[in-house]
Order: structure tokens, then sequence, then C-alpha cells
């Protein structure tokens, strides 16, 4: 056991307690019942339980790291907010800018070395170019998509979304880190827009 002292423990508890507030923030993909929306604490825990049951699926990827960057690839959001994939509100650039200054101040509340590497797990899944990293991207578009199949378009049917959007804005990303995932995602989203009475916008 190292040596903690009471100014490190009081920071990251304070971090911890910080992180409660991930729980209010909403989402606009729906529980798979459509009851209400999921909060983005709800969305991190689900990809990392994807994560700990996929990953036999992509190649050499460490299972935990997967983890530690989906527990943490959202936290910004508590200062930042959702920015939903088929949003079309704020440039990329001012939200990129907007969870750089969220992720300092969060990360910075750790004790400095933990605070480092917690940053550098945010900023590494950011990047996406370990393979790590590369299937930690595809998780979270696999997940909303999932959801959406099975909740009555979801997001695709508030936005309209046709099924060449969806397989142009998930697909490159999802068969990069999985091929074979992308594979079994791909006939999930035809089945669902090739049923009886649907439109290519999502609409019954």
């Amino acid at each position: 056991m190292t040596h903690s002292s009471p100014d490190e423990i009081a920071r990251q508890l304070a971090f911890l307690v910080e992180l409660d507030k991930l729980k209010s923030i909403m989402r606009q993909s729906p529980l798979i019942d459509r009851s209400r929306k999921e909060n983005s604490a709800e969305h991190s825990w689900h990809l990392s339980m994807f994560a700990l049951v996929l990953s036999s699926h992509a190649k050499d990827v460490d299972a935990l790291h997967v983890v530690k960057l989906l527990l943490v690839h959202d936290i910004v959001e508590i200062d930042a907010g959702d920015h939903p994939i088929h949003s079309t509100s704020g440039s990329d650039a001012l939200v990129e800018q907007a969870e750089q200054r969220a992720a300092e101040r969060i990360f910075g509340l750790l004790p400095e070395q933990q605070g480092r590497e917690m940053l550098e797990l945010w900023r590494e899944f950011e990047a996406a170019q370990t393979p790590e990293a590369v299937f930690a991207k595809a998780l979270d578009r696999l997940q909303p998509l999932l959801i959406n199949t099975l909740s009555n378009g979801g997001t695709w049917t508030e936005n309209g979304v046709t099924q060449q959007q969806v397989m142009e804005r998930y697909g490159p990303v999802i068969a990069r880190g999985s091929p074979i995932l992308w594979e079994a995602a791909s006939k999930l989203v035809s089945g669902y827009f090739a049923e009886a009475g649907r439109g290519q916008g999502g609409q019954r």
C-alpha cells in the first residue's frame, strides 16, 4: 500500500463527486423500451459492457484498456453537453474547443499524475489511432445503432435519417474497428428499413 496524503484523497473524491453530474446529461438515444432518453453515464456503462463482451471480434486489443477509454470518453459532456451524430447545430471546431476545456478542468480536479493519465486516455479516444481507441469508437457507433433498430428508429425517426445516411455515418467507423461487427450491424439496419411500411426516412 502506498502512502496517500489527505489532499490526494480529497482531490480524488472531488473528481468522483463531479462525475455524478454525468447522470444528468441526457442523450438523444432512447432506452430500448422508449420510456425515456438514456443519460451519458448509462451510455458509458453500456459501452463498457459492449467492450467486455465483444472484444474478441477486434484484432489485437486489450479489452480492459478499451473499457478505460469508454469510461472516460464522455466525461467532458458534464461541461460541453452531448452532441449527437445527426445534429446540425454547432461547428465541429467549437465543439472540440469546448470539450478540450472541459477535459482540462474536470481531469484537473484529480492529483496531477492521475489527472494527466485520465486526460491522455480521453485524448487517445478522440485521436482514434491505437487499436483500442479504434475499437472503442466502433462501439460508440454500434450501441446507438442497435438501440435505434429496436426502438422504432429512435434518433433516426426523430431526425428523418435515411438508410443511406445510416450506412455512411456508422459504417466506416464500425468497420474500421471490427469488420465482422459491421457485417452483423448492417444486416440489422437493412432489416429495420426493409420492414413493411417503413420509409427511407425511418418513418412508419
